[in-house]
């Protein structure tokens, strides 16, 4: 573990945007050339080390991943048409493409390539929006996810000698599958705050989900959040956890998944968070690294299918805060990107970096909590189910 860089590091290569599951598929890759395109705009390109980092290479897959399962990516990849639903390939939420394996890969190895430069020191953060594909299983594709990027991250980061990992998803889904992939490992701290698994999929992520019996018990956190939870009860929550199992736990590295999927006017969900709100988030995460992670963050994208009123913006602001440049919320978008946008999906683009409610606010958790808010029943139960285990007031 050397020491920091000054810069941050945006991974980036332009064949990312080749994860496309189709025209009629919510994942539209639009999403990433407009971020890509609005992060220029604002000259946050010529603030942080623009880094393509190589193809993750079978070796590195089989971190996480099954050989058979790379295997059957790979032969689905080649011949689309044969693709049966089998390892979730060919189904409609992960429906086959040429070029499949190589562009997962692709993004894959963004995201190891990142956590090797926060580990070495290269970078004293590192941002993939293209990543945080964090429903992908060991075995099996889900929830438009192939390969598992930000567990594959976390796993380099063990692989290079990290001992503790803390990985914070704030994507609207549950993050199943980085859960999974560490369930029975206490180097790895998994936390969750997603959309209550009754009303949203994956319908995992129960509170009383909290790692492998022995030595893992307490490594997994849950905070299952009720539909239509808005900016002060997210915050609220996130607060509320977040902060002391970090202090608790001392991450020598931050992992951060920023689905930008719980804005109000996201499609495929329900809860009802802000842009501000998101960016509050991120800029807390940012915090929380320097705090308690000697500033080492690998900062991930995720879920988020307003691609247009709501991607571009939340993970622009990302890269800012990563870069130690962050975009002021009231910020004009410049004029040029919005008719890029109109001319890319016919879709009239934002006017500001901001959704009109910054600055953000929330109650404490420390000044008291009404047992009869549904927001707050959701923290009691995540803090409950983990909190004693962890050796912290529930």
């Amino acid at each position: 573990m050397a020491g920091m860089s000054g810069r941050a590091r945006l991974m980036w290569d332009e064949a990312v945007t080749k994860y496309d599951f189709g025209p009629d598929h919510p994942m539209d890759p639009v999403r990433l050339a407009l971020t890509r395109r609005l992060v220029d705009a604002f000259g946050l390109d010529r603030e942080v080390d623009v880094v393509a980092a190589k193809a993750a290479g079978d070796s590195t897959l089989r971190l996480v991943h099954r050989e058979d399962y790379v295997a059957a990516v790979k032969a689905a990849s080649a011949d689309p048409g044969a693709a049966d639903g089998s390892y979730g390939l060919g189904t409609v939420d992960d429906p086959a493409f040429a070029g499949m394996h190589e562009v997962s890969a692709l993004i894959a190895g963004q995201s190891v390539g990142a956590a090797e430069a926060v580990w070495r020191g290269d970078a004293a953060h590192a941002v993939n929006f293209a990543g945080g594909l964090h429903h992908a299983m060991p075995g099996a594709a889900s929830g438009f996810c192939v390969y598992n990027d930000a567990a594959l991250a976390i796993a380099r980061l063990l692989e290079l000698g990290a001992e503790r990992v803390m990985y914070v998803d704030v994507d609207v889904h549950h993050g199943d599958g980085v859960q999974a992939a560490f369930w029975e490992d206490p180097r790895v701290l998994t936390v969750s705050l997603h959309e209550h698994p009754r009303t949203l999929f994956p319908q995992t992520g129960w509170p009383e989900e909290t790692g492998a019996d022995g030595a893992a018990e307490g490594s997994a956190v849950n905070v299952a959040l009720p539909a239509g939870t808005g900016d002060s009860g997210w915050l609220r929550a996130f607060h509320a956890v977040v902060p002391e199992l970090a202090v608790s736990f001392r991450p020598q590295v931050l992992v951060t998944q920023h689905g930008a999927d719980t804005h109000f006017e996201d499609p495929l969900a329900h809860l009802a968070v802000s842009l501000d709100a998101q960016r509050a988030v991120q800029a807390a995460c940012h915090e929380l690294a320097h705090e308690y992670a000697g500033g080492r963050w690998v900062a991930l994208g995720g879920g988020g299918y307003a691609v247009v009123e709501v991607v571009p913006r939340s993970w622009t602001h990302l890269v800012g805060i990563a870069a130690g440049r962050p975009v002021d919320p009231e910020t004009v978008i410049p004029q040029g990107w919005r008719q890029e946008a109109y001319a890319r999906t016919r879709q009239l683009g934002p006017m500001r970096m901001t959704d009109g409610r910054w600055p953000v606010s929330w109650g404490a958790w420390e000044a008291g909590y009404d047992p009869a808010d549904r927001v707050d029943q959701a923290v009691v139960a995540a803090r409950r189910a983990v909190f004693p285990l962890r050796g912290l007031l529930a």
